[in-house]
């Protein structure tokens, strides 16, 4: 099993920056894609952005140019930054870990509020 932590998130003001930060423990070797998935109120869960243990990165057209994905393998880490927030950006950002083989995420993080807001 693969757990996930995940830190960052809170109230910011359009047009600003925001970092989240996700680390994961466990079973890691079996990990390929880490990444952010996001939900805001009403709607489906969304892929954000994701990258492969390989570096490979997808990003959601709706943040492409804004945001940056980055991974450290040997810290187990993947990171967010978020830049020229909207008020559209709202949501809870989730953490997720896919396995090798795997088509769909594995593992969750408990979520963590982001809020753009004047």
């Amino acid at each position: 099993q693969v757990q996930l932590v995940e830190s960052g998130g809170g109230l910011v003001q359009p047009g600003g920056s925001l970092r989240l930060s996700c680390a994961a423990s466990g079973n890691i070797a079996s990990v390929n894609t880490m990444g952010w998935y996001r939900q805001a109120p009403g709607k489906e869960r969304e892929l954000v952005a994701g990258i492969t243990r390989g570096g490979f990165i997808n990003y959601a057209n709706s943040v492409k140019g804004r945001s940056t994905i980055s991974r450290d393998n040997g810290e187990n880490t993947v990171t967010l930054q978020m830049n020229s927030l909207k008020p559209e950006d709202t949501a809870v950002y989730y953490c997720y870990a896919q396995l090798f083989g795997s088509r769909y995420p594995d593992a969750w993080g408990q979520g963590t509020q982001v809020t753009v807001s004047s």
